[in-house]
């Protein structure tokens, strides 16, 4: 029912029954991918903080949805049914088409997509989300940790760019901090309705990740103790064990004892 859900919404990835060669590219790509996807709210805050001239953002748009026209392009070039490909990712060109739009006319409309790039986030994260719930699912608390420090970061970068009445990066990664964990201290609310969308997906999000840390963080605790009494199992295994060979010798000795009694009693006087 994913998969076919997948497919529907034109993020069906690349089908399982695929040529060997193409799978193994679509694995290897989806790193760069998600570098691509982490850069974007990185753009926004250095645009924010006027570190990127606002001449050159239009550059650093074309070179985003470049490298995402050339996986899709080498992608579909690899792929056997290439058909089928478009039609499980047709938002690839949905995308690829409204950045051309984005890049090449300077009018309202494209003013109007300059949002684009956050809808590219989303949608590069989803195609690679399969690969990071299998990183989280073996990653220890630390790695939760960091990745929720990420998540946080980027968050706050994310909804000051929606909803710039929230303030500065710092409130919005305060901000970003209290909805994850499900505190809502209501100091700091969003208003426009984008920044609200992306504040419940940031409270899914939340659920996730705090849901990981505090799954792992009982197995530790949990851990340890059942290492402690192991460990106390183990100890009294050695002490019984320890026992049962005094006690095999005790009766060796007792027997030899025995032995020599009845030869002495058994002796002619």
């Amino acid at each position: 029912m994913s998969i076919k859900l997948h497919k529907l919404l034109g993020i069906g990835g690349i089908d399982p029954n695929e040529r060997p060669v193409a799978l193994k590219w679509g694995r290897w790509l989806e790193w760069p991918i998600l570098g691509v996807a982490l850069w974007i709210p990185i753009q926004l805050y250095l645009e924010r903080a006027r570190v990127i001239d606002p001449d050159d953002v239009v550059f650093y748009d074309f070179v985003i949805w470049l490298i995402f026209a050339l996986e899709t392009s080498f992608m579909t070039l690899l792929v056997r049914d290439k058909k089928r490909y478009l039609k499980n990712n047709w938002l690839n060109l949905v995308i690829i088409g409204a950045g051309l739009v984005h890049n090449s006319v300077y009018s309202p409309l494209a003013a109007m997509l300059r949002n684009l790039r956050l809808i590219l986030m989303l949608y590069l994260l989803v195609k690679v989300s399969r690969r990071l719930r299998e990183f989280l699912s073996r990653g220890k608390i630390p790695t939760i940790l960091a990745i929720s420090a990420t998540v946080v970061a980027l968050s706050g970068i994310i909804v000051t760019h929606l909803d710039p009445s929230m303030g500065d990066v710092g409130d919005g990664i305060w901000w970003a901090w209290v909805t994850m964990t499900h505190t809502g201290f209501g100091d700091i609310v969003p208003t426009t309705v984008s920044a609200r969308v992306f504040a419940a997906l940031l409270i899914f999000i939340g659920v996730v990740l705090i849901s990981l840390m505090t799954a792992h963080l009982s197995v530790f605790l949990i851990g340890s103790e059942v290492e402690k009494v192991e460990d106390s199992v183990h100890e009294v295994e050695e002490d019984e064990k320890q026992q049962d060979v005094m006690l095999k010798d005790f009766a060796a000795r007792l027997e030899r004892i025995e032995k020599l009694l009845e030869a002495r009693v058994g002796e002619p006087k």
